[in-house]
């Protein structure tokens, strides 16, 4: 296996200097970079020393596991660490310490020279006091590890979100199989105001326990004034006993319809789901649009705001129930933001509520995630989804009643598998300076 470095010092089981290149006795996460690049470097060498040692036929997965006695799964997975060339990397990908000492044993039982198996026994000792003295657990470790392997983050975190999801979900009671958020934009009547559209889709949600409450939102944030009138495709007020059974999508929802229930708080609508039961067998599928005309404004503001940053236009997806996976997309008429791009943002919204792109004290909630941004060219349509099959006809549907042509929007989506319960995903949008001359409604129709 050829060398990670050009040379590795001598080193002190328990107390590894810092790297070539990197300063050691600095910052406790410098020096435990650099004692995790040293032991990654030394288990590299001598576990590729003792595959360089076996016949050249058997140096595959299944040759190497008969001609050493152990499992193959445990080879397979050294054999990737040691292909990754990184020491960090090699860190990362590895087993635990006691499979690697299994391994270092069963070389030194097929009679593999005794100096190799010595330097690797070493290099696993010092492996395991890593683990026992920086992190205390091999997860921990993992963890920081992941952060330093941009290959390896993203299976870090799905598994990592996957637990939080199982132990969120019975906690709460309550989880989903897929959270639909989609919001279309298109020009108001009013040429300086967007018209907001948004679809909920909760699918496949259901009580793990008896009398759980289950509630979603809607919500405007910032400076506007007037009062939000959100209503039904139809046209009818939803807080109105008469908008309730247009508010939902009956032919997207599950047979029997399940029954919403609205109250409102201010700018904040409060959509609850009745009590059908729980278990398996209560699963229910919910679809429902609100309508918001000349909702909030088109041009960018002519100055600063009050935090002294310039106001962004953002839309964003709560996740307000464990669900496995939340599928948000942003679908922007042509003449809205023209060819600007969407910035996306993770918050925790734990301790402050929901978050503000506009507020920079609210930068700090960030979550530094490796979620990210597909686009949705103009003129494609509504991306079709495999988490839900209906998904864009769904949304043809609902820019067909409003008289709107799709084939003028583009769109942006996020898709997260098992997003972080308590969590804000936001998309935020430099919008255009004002014209000198606002555009009629009329220009800007279909």
């Amino acid at each position: 296996m050829p060398r990670l470095r050009a040379e590795l010092p001598p080193q002190d089981p328990d107390h590894s200097p810092g790297s070539a290149g990197r300063p050691s006795g600095g910052r406790s996460g410098d020096r435990l970079i650099d004692r995790c690049s040293d032991v990654g470097q030394a288990l590299a060498e001598s576990l590729g020393g003792i595959v360089a040692a076996v016949p050249a036929d058997a140096r595959g997965t299944v040759g190497l596991a008969r001609h050493l006695a152990v499992d193959k799964v445990l080879v397979s997975r050294v054999l990737k660490a040691l292909r990754t060339g990184d020491p960090i990397a090699v860190l990362h990908h590895l087993p635990g310490p006691e499979p690697l000492r299994r391994l270092v044993r069963a070389a030194q039982s097929a009679g593999i020279g005794q100096a190799l198996v010595a330097a690797a026994d070493t290099a696993v000792q010092r492996f395991d006091l890593l683990v026992r003295e920086e992190t205390g657990d091999r997860s921990t470790l993992d963890a920081i590890l992941s952060g330093l392997v941009p290959a390896a983050r993203v299976g870090f975190e799905l598994r990592r979100k996957q637990a939080a999801y199982r132990a969120m979900s019975q906690l709460k009671g309550v989880t989903a199989r897929l959270n639909v958020a989609s919001v279309l934009l298109h020009p108001g009547s009013d040429p300086n105001r967007i018209d907001v559209v948004w679809i909920f889709g909760t699918l496949g949600i259901q009580r793990l326990r008896a009398g759980v409450p289950i509630k979603f939102a809607s919500r405007r944030l910032g400076p506007e004034t007037a009062p939000r009138a959100p209503r039904t495709l139809r046209g009818e007020p939803v807080d109105a006993a008469t908008g309730l059974s247009h508010l939902r999508l009956d032919e997207y929802c599950s047979t029997p319809v399940p029954e919403l229930l609205v109250q409102r708080a201010g700018d904040v609508l409060h959509y609850t789901l009745a009590d059908e039961g729980f278990g398996p067998r209560s699963a229910v599928d919910l679809v429902f649009a609100e309508v918001n005309r000349n909702e909030i404004d088109r041009w960018a503001a002519a100055a600063p705001n009050a935090h002294g940053r310039e106001r962004r236009t953002y839309f964003f997806a709560e996740v307000p129930i464990p669900t496995e996976a939340l599928l948000f997309d942003v679908y922007s008429h042509e003449a809205i933001f023209g060819g600007r791009e969407p910035e996306l943002s993770v918050y925790d919204t734990a301790l402050e509520g929901i978050a503000s792109p506009n507020d920079p004290g609210r930068d700090i909630d960030r979550l530094d995630t490796s979620e990210s941004i597909a686009t949705i060219p103009l003129g494609a349509g509504a991306a079709p989804s495999s988490d839900a099959p209906v998904y864009a006809t769904l949304v043809a549907d609902v820019c067909a009643r409003l008289g709107w042509s799709l084939e003028r929007f583009r769109g942006w989506r996020t898709r997260i598998d098992y997003p972080m319960y308590g969590s804000q995903v936001t998309l935020s949008f430099a919008p255009p300076p004002a014209p000198t001359s606002a555009p009629s409604p009329a220009d800007d129709a279909t």
